[in-house]
């Protein structure tokens, strides 16, 4: 017997494996991977989707049918691939199987298919049910809240920054601010005017509408006149308020210069070509109206504005009263909440905007003043109350009716057709109207029950969500605060309770932190440093729960002096509540001890 080369070994054992599948009609494991392989192999380079809904690898007499008992072989060498590594060598030798015809008649098309396969049998829809589930899981968090029909046709319209086109029941006092500012169109100085009222009670809103039909008017018969909007609970200090309408100012002139600077350019081009443009204007010559650009240019370019700080106070007024008096306009300043500004800064600014006027060459100025304080003039200047309180309209409350209308006036706006219960306008009227008439709060109390009943996914407002809105809105803001306080913080807040109510004002760090440490004691707690004492009542004075001023003892150094900005009696019951805290509610004995030694 001759020397058996490994190609002889190779082809003999491949021959066997070929004989062995033909004559027993079954088809081995290796040989269905085989096939499997090949079939993959086809399918890849066909439609991926469909080939890996596929399992074309069967097992049993079926499978030995669909093979016809011969292996397929490799395209070129007449060999069986009967060999997993083999196949996989060849293949990436690039004598593979090729794409373009089936390596046996019955083992399948390029595709991967069998021709006993029928496609009605296949299970496509495998992929679609996992698109299903993806799309479920992806839905967000706000997808299921979008689903509910909303309540709100326009929700702004329950807003205090809404400014409404008809305020009912406050046509009187409308009338009165557009009689006294009317002399603005004629080009003349409107009075001063000071408007009173509590909270809630329509000021800003008519002051604003009565301002805005102002510059409407103005515009229409082409008078300059102008009216400026400063919130003085914000912009509550001179340099500020002075700062604030200078660079508004700044702004105004700019948009003027350049609207004048276009209308310019475009008189000088024509009356470069025909002179005769000249005649019905202040201009004699095309040099004349290129020296008015250049100096409009000029202007333009001079304009800074104010920094809110930096500044000298003097320079500010200096700079406001310039931008003001730079062109011919009678301007309006309205100041909201203008007590604040009085209480902050004193009346220096209300003194030098009232004075203006007897300065200014080319602009009027007139001031409206709005207060929820009826005794803010009391602690103003003589002089400046004099020219201030020129004229005076008051706004009463509103009455249950009143407040009924307003919001049946607002609510045709707010709220989409048929989503109010009958009782739900009422209610809110009434609720408001048992404080102090105020349109804000019935206003918010009717927006918040809508929310809870939107929230609910309800299609209608009732009584009960007037109710729960009700109880919302009189959570005390201070209550809750001091609710959610640490124990420390809670325990030096009632040290200057029990202090105050043994008649002990203007309470000075080192007593509040002797009771501090007799209440630690009764509970067991652990006693910080008066150091860090005095920081936890910082913290308090910045909640606003007390009142604490640095105040100077000569040689003896500095104390903060502490005074109570909550109601007494209200606070040590939200405090006693807590379940330490309570333990030491039987505290008055040793305070008076205290007292008495």
């Amino acid at each position: 017997m001759g020397k058996r080369t490994p190609e002889d070994d190779t082809r003999g054992d491949s021959s066997d494996e070929a004989s062995e599948s033909g004559s027993d009609g079954d088809t081995s494991d290796g040989d269905t991977s085989d096939i499997d392989n090949n079939i993959h192999a086809r399918a890849d380079a066909a439609d991926s989707d469909t080939a890996a809904a596929l399992d074309p690898s069967v097992d049993g007499p079926d499978s030995a049918t669909q093979s016809g008992g011969s292996p397929p072989e490799t395209k070129g060498s007449g060999e069986p691939s009967s060999s997993v590594s083999e196949g996989t060598q060849t293949e990436s030798d690039g004598a593979g199987p090729s794409p373009e015809a089936p390596a046996s008649g019955e083992v399948g098309s390029i595709d991967g298919f069998s021709g006993d396969v029928d496609l009605e049998d296949l299970d496509l829809d495998s992929d679609a049910d996992d698109s299903g589930e993806a799309d479920e899981a992806s839905r967000g968090l706000f997808d299921d809240l979008l689903e509910g029909e909303p309540i709100f046709e326009n929700k702004e319209v329950l807003r205090p920054s809404y400014t409404p086109h008809k305020l009912p029941h406050r046509e009187e006092q409308i009338n009165n601010m557009a009689t006294i500012l009317v002399t603005a169109l004629r080009g003349e100085t409107p009075s001063n005017i000071l408007i009173y009222g509590k909270t809630g009670t329509g000021k800003t809103a008519s002051a604003k509408f009565v301002s805005e039909e102002l510059e409407t008017t103005s515009q229409k018969y082409e008078v300059p006149c102008e009216v400026e909007y400063i919130n003085c609970e914000v912009t509550d200090t001179q340099y500020r308020v002075l700062a604030q309408l200078a660079n508004k100012f700044i702004d105004k002139n700019g948009r003027y210069i350049e609207n004048r600077l276009e209308e310019l350019g475009d008189l000088r081009d024509r009356a470069a070509e025909d002179p005769a443009e000249l005649d019905d204007t202040d201009f004699d010559s095309v040099a004349a109206v290129e020296n008015e650009i250049t100096s409009l240019e000029s202007d333009l370019e001079e304009f800074d504005p104010v920094p809110m700080t930096g500044w000298p106070t003097d320079r500010v007024y200096s700079t406001f009263f310039d931008a003001v008096d730079y062109h011919e306009r009678v301007v309006v300043i309205m100041l909201d909440e203008i007590d604040k500004l009085v209480e902050k800064s004193g009346d220096d600014t209300l003194y030098n905007l009232s004075r203006m006027n007897s300065e200014l060459e080319n602009s009027r100025v007139s001031i409206m003043g709005i207060s929820n304080d009826l005794k803010f003039t009391d602690f103003l200047d003589p002089r400046v109350k004099s020219s201030l309180g020129e004229e005076e309209i008051v706004f009463p409350p509103y009455d249950a009716t009143q407040l009924r209308d307003i919001l049946q006036h607002r609510a045709e706006i707010a709220f989409k057709s048929a989503t109010l219960s009958d009782d739900v306008i009422p209610l809110c009227a009434a609720f408001a109207a048992q404080e102090h008439g105020d349109a804000r709060r019935a206003l918010d109390l009717l927006r918040t029950a809508g929310e809870l009943a939107e929230r609910g996914r309800t299609e209608t407002v009732e009584e009960a969500h007037v109710r729960k809105a009700q109880e919302k809105i009189e959570l005390d803001r201070v209550v809750e605060v001091v609710r959610t306080l640490p124990t420390q913080s809670k325990l030096v807040l009632y040290a200057t309770i029990l202090l105050e109510k043994n008649g002990v004002h203007n309470i000075n760090t080192g007593e509040v932190f002797n009771i501090y440490k007799r209440l630690c004691q009764e509970i067991e707690a652990d006693v910080l440093t008066q150091r860090r004492v005095t920081d936890l009542i910082s913290e308090l004075d910045m909640l606003g729960i007390v009142n604490a001023i640095v105040v100077s003892k000569g040689r003896y150094g500095r104390t903060k002096e502490i005074n109570l900005s909550v109601p007494l009696d209200e606070t040590e019951a939200v405090l006693l509540s807590d379940s330490r805290v309570g333990e030491v509610e039987d505290a008055q004995p040793f305070v008076q001890a205290r007292f008495d030694n």
